[in-house]
């Protein structure tokens, strides 16, 4: 408006400077942030992707940004932080950026003081849930753990509408998820559940014989497969509707009754990061637009980013979205892990490659 009368030219100015003044300082512009980088020319990033996505995203960020090298290190999240912690004992940090589902070890690390607290460009459009408001960290992606299985070995018309349809005997020993003992995002999956219909479910749930396999990279083959293709605790990143590349059928649905739990993948950087404009490149390049809307298929953590077709948007009451708290600082989901684990049993194969 102030483009229209002049005499509001010069208030508005001073308005504009105070309120963007905040943002100038916690967001770099991405060009001044690669010279920066580029000074640097390296970069070490762990993320919980596993090796190939890992090295995958490096190669995109190098051909992105030519002239820093990446270093990239990829694999369970709840292994990877370990490594980090380690390195935080000995107070010898070689990792700049991290990228894991563990969230609660950014809450501990953070109270340790050890995170960088940076607000990259995109920060402000993080749904809530999904960041730390100092800026310790912020989700990068948002997985939704839908319904899945294959159309070949289980009718359309009998796929399950709700978390009891699971306990149907035609599906014994046809259903597959990660370890609630071992994954967070399945423990989260196991407890909305176990919420709503109460601890006996598990006692039904473990009688139908259900098979339980270390990350959702290969809970998605099972169910493609069709060596066990049923799941409630599918990735819509790992699969699509219809034929694979990688050979099997799938299909993804959206419970009636229960609430589908969305978990995500957060960036942090370390405060004595070798490589801390490099580290501040690489997040603000993975929560920018440009990267956020390579993936149509999958949901971004940005609130004006548009859902996958045909999906409902994740401030659909059809999700829940309590992943963080859910964690905390990592205390509660301990001693219920223990819990699932005296009727699960402990996971045995983690040896599991992807």
């Amino acid at each position: 408006m102030w483009y229209r009368a002049r005499r509001f030219h010069l208030s508005a100015v001073l308005v504009a400077s105070v309120v963007l003044a905040p943002l100038a300082a916690r967001a770099d512009a991405i060009d001044q942030l690669y010279e920066k980088a580029k000074a640097e020319g390296a970069l070490t990033i762990y993320t919980g992707s596993g090796p190939s996505a890992a090295r995958a995203g490096a190669d995109a960020f190098e051909k992105r940004f030519p002239g820093i090298k990446v270093e990239a290190h990829g694999g369970f999240s709840n292994v990877l932080d370990l490594d980090i912690d380690q390195q935080i004992k000995d107070k010898k940090i070689t990792a700049d950026y991290v990228q894991f589902q563990t969230i609660a070890d950014y809450a501990r690390w953070d109270k340790q003081g050890v995170l960088l607290h940076y607000k990259a460009d995109g920060f402000d459009q993080v749904l809530p849930s999904m960041k730390a408001k100092n800026g310790a960290w912020a989700a990068v992606n948002a997985i939704p753990l839908f319904y899945g299985y294959n159309p070949d070995k289980v009718l359309a018309a009998d796929a399950p509408l709700s978390a009891l349809d699971f306990l149907k005997a035609q599906f014994r020993g046809k259903m597959v998820t990660a370890y609630p003992t071992d994954d967070d995002a399945t423990l989260y999956d196991f407890y909305l559940i176990t919420q709503r219909y109460g601890w006996g479910y598990m006692k039904k749930y473990m009688a139908n014989q259900p098979y339980f396999i270390q990350g959702h990279r290969d809970v998605a083959l099972q169910v493609k497969k069709g060596e066990h293709p049923l799941s409630f605790d599918m990735t819509n990143g790992s699969q699509t509707n219809g034929q694979t590349p990688d050979g099997g059928n799938v299909r993804i649905a959206l419970p009636t009754t229960d609430k589908v739990p969305v978990f995500f993948t957060a960036g942090g950087i370390l405060k004595n990061a070798p490589h801390p404009n490099a580290a501040k490149l690489y997040l603000t390049w993975m929560l920018s637009k440009e990267q956020q809307s390579r993936f149509p298929a999958l949901y971004s953590p940005r609130k004006d980013m548009p859902a996958p077709t045909g999906l409902p948007p994740l401030t659909s009451a059809q999700f829940a979205n309590d992943y963080r708290d859910f964690l905390g600082d990592g205390t509660r989901p301990a001693a219920r892990r223990k819990r699932f684990e005296a009727l699960t049993g402990g996971f045995v194969n983690k040896a599991t490659e992807f």
